[in-house]
C-alpha cells in the first residue's frame, strides 16, 4: 500500500515540466498594449491649452484601449506547443 503511494508521487514529479505561463502571442499583445498606453500618454503631453480635445478626450480613450489590450493579453489562453516526444 505504501509502495503505491510512493510510485504515484514519483510519477507526478516525472511528468511535471517547466513551461512559461504566457505564450508568444500573449507577450506580443502585451508589448502592443504597452505601446498603445505610451502613445496615449504622449498625446496628453504639452503645456498649451490643457482643455484641448486631444488631451481631455482622445488621450484617455487611447490609454484605456491600451489597458483593454493588456487585459486581453493576460486572459488569452496560450497555444499548446507541439512536442515530438
Amino acid at each position: 500500500m505504501a509502495k503505491n503511494k510512493q510510485t504515484k508521487k514519483t510519477s507526478t514529479s516525472e511528468n511535471s515540466q517547466n513551461y512559461f505561463v504566457f505564450g508568444k502571442k500573449n507577450y506580443r499583445l502585451m508589448v502592443i498594449g504597452i505601446a498603445i498606453i505610451a502613445v496615449g500618454f504622449a498625446l496628453m503631453y504639452g503645456k498649451e491649452d490643457i482643455y484641448d480635445f486631444r488631451k481631455t478626450t482622445l488621450a484617455p480613450i487611447v490609454v484605456i484601449a491600451g489597458f483593454v489590450v493588456e487585459v486581453f493579453a493576460i486572459l488569452t489562453k496560450p497555444e499548446a506547443e507541439n512536442e515530438s516526444n
